[in-house]
């Protein structure tokens, strides 16, 4: 990656800190969505308002401040800085050069237009480039293959599988662990920039 890579910018979307006046409303609306609710976390899914979001970005801002083990963006488009969705590096061990991946597009309606594709890309290079991090990983549900499949398509492999590990709605599914090496990454880099 040379000096003069955008790391904040891709082709659709940039990454931005949290709007503390817009983005409370948009996102409260997303906790109405269960599938995405239930894809970000293992907590009994509910609906939060504008006030709890609030909330939600201040102990987020303060864990990024405090900890400097999280790493939080909102994804916005370039066309016209509306919300799409958020992407983080989490429970960050700088000993072992390591982070999980969280990443959501938000509005059903703004999925599968290519918005999480350009965040993952420049979250892997600032994972990878600018943080130093050596591995990061990403935690999908068997009941979500889109996520799976998403993941993959970037280079993670699956390392784990939590057999049953999630009850929902009276079914079990798997929790499929992921991971993806620096030099996986770079190698799938340069496949990809041969190819064009």
């Amino acid at each position: 990656m040379s000096i003069d890579t955008q790391l904040f910018e891709g082709k659709l979307i940039r990454l931005a800190p949290i709007d503390h006046e817009h983005d409370p409303e948009v996102e409260s609306r997303w906790t109405h969505d269960l599938s995405l609710q239930r894809s970000l976390s293992r907590k009994p899914a509910m609906p939060l308002s504008i006030a709890q979001m609030k909330k939600k970005y201040e102990t987020i801002e303060k864990q990024v401040e405090e900890s400097k083990n999280l790493f939080h963006f909102t994804i916005r488009s370039l066309e016209d800085g509306r919300l799409l969705g958020f992407v983080s590096i989490e429970g960050i061990e700088w000993t072992h050069g390591t982070g999980s991946l969280k990443l959501a597009i938000g509005d059903p309606a703004e999925r599968n237009k290519g918005f999480g594709s350009d965040a993952l890309t420049l979250m892997l290079h600032y994972a990878f480039n600018e943080l130093n991090l050596h591995r990061l990983s990403a935690v999908v549900t068997e009941d979500n293959p889109g996520a799976l499949k998403f993941f993959k398509k970037f280079g993670f492999i699956v390392e784990v599988r939590r057999r049953k590990a999630i009850l929902r709605d009276g079914q079990t599914w798997d929790a499929i662990h992921l991971g993806l090496l620096r030099n996986e990454w770079q190698t799938l880099k340069g496949e990809e920039s041969h190819g064009q």
